[in-house]
């Protein structure tokens, strides 16, 4: 399947003065998706100033806002963040993707691959290179380093909220992400700015552009929670869709233990029939893909006629050959995830796979935050979904 953008999405009216020059400074783990972001802002506040609409001064047209920083290693694996240009009373965003196992660094002969704390730690080495001089800091970090362990059971750490805690003490203003695992995490941090963004009006274009036979109302299309814990997403997708919704609840045996969890008995199904009905199955993130996989197996085995999967973040720590297994005997259609984290290139060459681009998406957030404007109509794409999905009825192109 072709891997194209697909955000097509209004641009929002920024009248208002921008709240300092703006700068992007995508780290290693970033590159790729910093310079597509860098292309779609450079272009628009170029054509702003062509159409009269922006005076154009005080750096608000560059030919690049990328600003040069690196995060080097010593020989013995320690690091520091170093920032090549003046970032004086500049509005930065500090792009991260802590789960980028892409990038690897040399320590006594060794190559390391970075984990998600190796990446932590250089963003905060970049905003300690800072120096405190921009104007204001803002972190991009599509997936929120440790949002996993949002809650304390028994005698545990308490990650994510310190991580949150750590950011602010060290002057960010802003922390952007995306599906945060639980968005209530945000209560660490009351007074600062956060948000957690979801990707829906993406996955729904792409399953539109890419499945001409689809039928939107309730008894021909259902959005599926492989599990309770993202029930809000198939609910939202149900509610904008005009859609039934379905979940699988796991039955564990709680007297026993195996590998660190409870085994699960059985999988309970809570909702209407499924049978010669087109599945769409939502979640924030496919790891090894054991979930989404028994959940596609298990409505295949309920007679569904379609299965598209959708996670905004790709991570597939047992690799593709189970997928690729499963696409062949028909478990499932389709499958979509996002350029939020690392891709392999392998991935992007599967037949079932349609990458999500969201760097114009992530482009219109830093532009509407530099212009110190409302986010509501990127934070809430119901209106968007709408005019989509009526352009799908009408047969035009989506």
């Amino acid at each position: 399947m072709n891997n194209v953008s697909t955000d097509t999405q209004e641009k929002p009216v920024l009248n208002s003065s921008p709240d300092g020059r703006l700068g992007i400074i995508p780290l290693l783990s970033t590159m790729e998706i910093g310079r597509k972001i860098n292309d779609h802002l450079v272009g628009w506040r170029k054509q702003r100033v062509e159409d009269g609409l922006v005076s154009g001064t005080n750096g608000y047209v560059r030919d690049s806002f990328i600003i040069t920083a690196s995060t080097p290693r010593f020989g013995s694996g320690e690091g520091k963040g170093s920032i090549r240009e003046t970032v004086r009373g500049d509005d930065l965003y500090i792009l991260v993707d802590v789960c980028n196992y892409n990038v690897t660094y040399n320590i006594a002969g060794f190559e390391n691959v970075m984990s998600p704390d190796d990446h932590y730690q250089d963003l905060k080495r970049v905003i300690a290179a800072a120096c405190g001089k921009a104007h204001r800091i803002n972190v991009i970090m599509p997936y929120l380093y440790e949002g996993r362990q949002q809650i304390r059971n028994g005698r545990e750490s308490l990650d994510c909220a310190n991580v949150l805690q750590e950011l602010v003490n060290l002057g960010v203003e802003n922390i952007i992400t995306f599906d945060a695992h639980d968005p209530r995490v945000q209560n660490a941090i009351p007074l600062s700015g956060f948000e957690s963004m979801t990707p829906t009006y993406q996955f729904i274009k792409n399953i539109l552009r890419y499945n001409k036979d689809l039928k939107i109302d309730a008894d021909h299309l259902m959005s599926i929670s492989p599990d309770q814990g993202g029930m809000r997403r198939a609910i939202y997708i149900a509610n904008v869709l005009g859609i039934n919704m379905g979940m699988f609840y796991k039955r564990r045996d709680y007297t026993t233990m195996s590998n660190g969890e409870h085994p699960v008995i059985a999988h309970e199904f809570l909702g209407s029939d499924v049978e010669g009905k087109d599945i769409i199955i939502i979640d924030d993130m496919i790891s090894s893909g054991d979930k989404v996989l028994e959940t596609a197996q298990l409505l295949k085995r309920k007679k569904c006629r379609k299965v598209i999967i959708c996670a905004t973040f790709g991570i597939f720590t047992g690799g593709l050959s189970r997928f690729d297994d499963a696409y062949k005997r028909g478990l499932f259609d389709m499958l979509i995830t996002t350029n939020l984290v690392y891709q392999p290139e392998e991935l992007l060459q599967k037949p079932y796979y349609v990458n999500c681009d969201m760097s114009k998406y992530l482009a219109l957030v830093i532009d509407t935050l530099n212009h110190d404007a409302s986010l509501s109509l990127l934070l809430d794409p119901i209106d968007r979904i709408h005019k989509v999905v009526d352009k799908y009825n009408r047969g035009e192109k989506v």
